[in-house]
């Protein structure tokens, strides 16, 4: 019986053995390793038609991205570039499978803002202080740790980090002069509307709002007692290989004091310039680190757990968890794919998609928004 029970325990490291080295992580600066699509049975010909989906599909704003979000976010009350931007690239884009790369488009190495992209990763950086014990319960009141008049009132003082992270907060105020009711006003109404509006109870209705999400950066800054891109460099990039070249700006005036240190506030997203600017390598490689549960080869740097409370429906929006959008039979959801999908996404294009069934990241840039869906059911379509 011993002999049947050790037998069986090598047999089942053997095939630990075997997943591992199945599964690809680059190392830093190193040629990222390709495989031909056959060699897992994906068919060449209809992965090429998606490949040229996504080339002949760009999005159709200005290269210039300054032009872009000054159109873009037209309607809103006051809005102004507060922080910067970058001439925009080309189509770009990646697709790995089980890690190795089997497929690209574009200059992969061009650094290019990514807008909302940007809030996944300001979420993985909260999910590091749930981690780390910083934070105890994402269900705590964010007034607990922050008490410099940021969540006080009789609305503003029952607001979580879920609610933050989920973007059902309906927090009220204004931070670094941009005004929560000014941001992506309804179509119906104007100013005195919006500004004197009834505050929806937190957790009952999400309402995608950068100033929101701004507030989530600014109390998580204070939490880590340091700057957000750095916690997320030391516990995440450099332990992903990730390049030298990112960069996650904040507003030109978005500065705060912590233990007599000036500090900036960085943006979750790029609305009003600012937030995350990265290559899609980079961004491939956070992709990974999410498809393969948080593990990057032997190290655990974000938990299992986080990743699960990060991918749940939140309950006002089937669609999205905590600044990832999931793909719930619900007004988001690409039909024909798997419900496991989920997704960053931000303005102008930009996405990363990690389809945990599949085995695949899928990284795009500058393609046209409403197009994601139809690309994405070509890449599915390629499948064995």
């Amino acid at each position: 019986m011993r002999t049947i029970k050790l037998l069986f325990l090598i047999l089942l490291g053997s095939c630990s053995l075997v997943a591992q080295d199945n599964f690809y992580f680059p190392e830093r600066n190193a040629e990222w390793a390709e495989k031909p699509s056959n060699d897992f049975n994906i068919n060449a010909d209809k992965l090429s038609e998606a490949l040229d989906f996504a080339k002949n599909n760009e999005y159709s704003g200005d290269r210039d991205l300054r032009i872009a979000i000054l159109k873009g976010f037209e309607r809103e009350p006051f809005h102004e570039i507060l922080g910067p931007t970058k001439k925009r690239g080309g189509p770009a884009g990646m697709i790995l499978k089980n890690g190795y790369v089997v497929a690209t488009w574009g200059d992969t190495k061009r650094v290019d803002m990514t807008f909302s992209v940007t809030k996944s990763f300001l979420s993985t950086v909260a999910g590091l202080a749930v981690d780390t014990g910083l934070i105890t319960d994402t269900n705590e009141k964010v007034g607990q740790s922050i008490w410099d008049g940021t969540f006080e009132g009789e609305h503003n003082a029952k607001i979580t980090w879920e609610h933050l992270l989920q973007q059902n907060s309906d927090w009220s105020g204004e931070l670094w002069g941009g005004k929560d009711w000014a941001d992506r006003p309804p179509q119906e109404g104007g100013v005195d509307d919006w500004k004197f509006r009834t505050l929806n109870e937190p957790g009952t209705v999400m309402e995608y709002n950068d100033v929101r999400v701004n507030v989530l950066a600014y109390a998580l800054t204070h939490v880590w007692r340091k700057p957000l891109p750095m916690v997320l460099k030391e516990n995440i990039m450099d332990k992903i290989g990730a390049s030298t070249t990112w960069r996650w700006h904040g507003y030109k005036h978005a500065w705060t004091e912590i233990d007599g240190f000036r500090m900036k506030s960085v943006t979750g997203g790029g609305h009003s310039g600012a937030g995350l600017f990265i290559n899609t390598e980079d961004m491939a490689r956070f992709g990974l680190l999410f498809l393969n549960k948080g593990k990057w080869k032997s190290a655990q740097l974000i938990s299992e757990s986080w990743i699960k409370k990060a991918i749940a429906p939140s309950k006002p929006n089937v669609n999205y968890g905590y600044m990832w959008w999931l793909n719930k039979k619900g007004p988001r959801h690409w039909e024909g794919l798997s419900e496991n999908l989920y997704y960053a996404a931000g303005f102008g294009g930009n996405f990363i998609v990690i389809d945990q069934e599949n085995g695949l990241v899928v990284v795009t840039r500058w393609l046209e928004p409403d197009k994601i869906g139809e690309f994405m059911t070509l890449v599915n379509a390629s499948l064995p």
